[in-house]
């Protein structure tokens, strides 16, 4: 069986994932909250999560990984956005998660084996905030129950910090109810206008941090081998999900992933720059699913990833060439096999996929999510037959190739060239790709 190495954020070392139930992999990405369309960032980690689960499914078999993604359905964004609409809550909640998945279903990603809502597991997270009371970690206050940051000896360790220069470097909330500024709020009372739970220390709902400690105990159990999220999540989410869970007596994830954030054009993506759009602006656009996933995969996701044209313009290019080429088939290369193993090398694995064509090249793009074995309809000729291209050229090359005189195979590739298509020629014979640009009134009086 193929080692699959990964970078530990915990340790900072890529380490060999050595599954803790010989055969079968355990893994939990934090998802979306549900209030708004996903925008590209969050496309980002969805992408990358799901290309390291097709690897693990590809080298331990599809009935051996279980792989839980949550939808974190109450919180305070939630709440504000149906005041705003003048919406009911759960149906802003049942909407957006519906369109998160049809967003991310079109980049090609595959839904998880367990899809948790957060106000499905409000008695588990009440029994784990009790459980964390009567172990000393908590502390109920003014109907706000909060967990005791310096009772956690550990804390910081994940994101390599300390408490007093978390303090020092960054705003902390200050309120008559806490022991300390460090403290996070487990539990806190909710309004009779927003949703609310009934709980030992009154009606209310819970804090973020514990929803997905709670929901990965209820699923996976007290350990588990992968836990992932986006960067901006290490600190405090993944921070406070480890002390809560670990201080409950959990060993919680052996290995943490963190994918890093996404840039557009260069700069940060940010509404008042307007390079802000999402998953749906993008493929609304024209842009298709395929090609937003293979600009992800270009970058390694421990690296910062800049959306551009230009990149998509590639993408798009190469795809349309590797839809002509590939044929169905199963059995990945193993350069491909070994790149997605080296860390999740999705750049590296694509380069290795420029060597390939036919059924190695059909299965290379199937494990990496970016063909379902038929050509999508944006990649074909838009019924544009360009077999008497290819015989007119052949013949002009044969009888070039005897009088030494290139001038009207010259011409002819120019005249395609502009046409937008890849005039490939070899001693195989002669090979016209429609590329992102392919203008079939240009071939007209050829």
């Amino acid at each position: 069986m193929v080692d699959i190495r990964l970078k530990n954020s915990k340790t900072r070392r890529v380490e060999v994932l050595d599954p803790i139930v010989p055969g079968k992999v355990s893994m939990y990405v934090c998802g979306p909250t549900v209030y708004d369309r996903a925008h590209i960032g969050n496309a980002r980690s969805a992408v990358v999560f799901d290309q390291l689960f097709r690897l693990l499914r590809h080298v331990y078999g599809k009935d051996n990984v279980t792989f839980v993604r949550n939808f974190t359905d109450v919180d305070d964004k939630i709440n504000a956005r149906a005041a705003e609409e003048g919406r009911e809550i759960a149906d802003l909640t049942a909407e957006t998660a519906l369109w998160y998945l049809d967003d991310t279903r079109a980049l090609g990603v595959l839904d998880p084996t367990h899809m948790p809502r957060a106000t499905g597991y409000i008695a588990e997270m009440v029994a784990f905030i009790e459980d964390l009371i009567a172990k000393g970690f908590a502390y109920a206050r003014d109907g706000h129950v909060l967990f005791r940051v310096r009772s956690f000896e550990d804390y910081g360790k994940l994101s390599g910090r300390s408490v007093d220069d978390m303090i020092a470097g960054a705003r902390v909330e200050v309120a008559p109810y806490k022991e300390d500024p460090m403290d996070f709020v487990l539990w806190k009372p909710s309004a009779d206008d927003i949703p609310g739970w009934e709980s030992p220390w009154g009606r209310g709902r819970p804090g973020w941090h514990i929803e997905c400690s709670a929901m990965a105990h209820a699923i996976l159990g007290e350990q588990f081998d992968i836990h992932g999220g986006g960067a901006d999540l290490m600190f405090p989410h993944h921070e406070n999900e480890v002390a809560q869970s670990c201080a409950a007596g959990h060993k919680f994830a052996n290995i943490w992933m963190h994918n890093e954030m996404l840039q557009v054009e260069g700069k940060k993506m940010s509404k008042s720059l307007g390079n802000f759009f999402t998953v749906r602006d993008l493929l609304d656009s024209g842009v298709p699913g395929e090609v937003i996933r293979m600009v992800f995969l270009g970058t390694h996701y421990g690296k910062p990833m800049d959306w551009t044209e230009k990149k998509r313009a590639e993408a798009e290019k190469t795809l349309r060439k590797w839809y002509g080429l590939a044929e169905a088939g199963d059995a990945v290369p193993k350069a491909v096999v070994a790149a997605l193993a080296d860390d999740l090398n999705t750049h590296q694995a694509l380069a290795e996929m420029h060597k390939l064509d036919g059924a190695e090249l059909g299965a290379s793009l199937s494990v990496m999510g970016l063909w379902s074995g038929a050509v999508p309809e944006w990649a074909q000729e838009d019924g544009v037959d360009l077999s008497a291209f290819v015989e007119c050229l052949s013949d002009a090359r044969e009888k070039a190739m005897q009088s030494k005189d290139f001038s009207v195979v010259d011409a002819l590739k120019t005249a395609l060239t502009a046409a937008g298509i890849e005039v490939r020629m070899s001693k195989e014979g002669v090979e016209l790709l429609p590329g992102p640009d392919f203008d079939p009134s240009k071939l007209e009086g050829l």
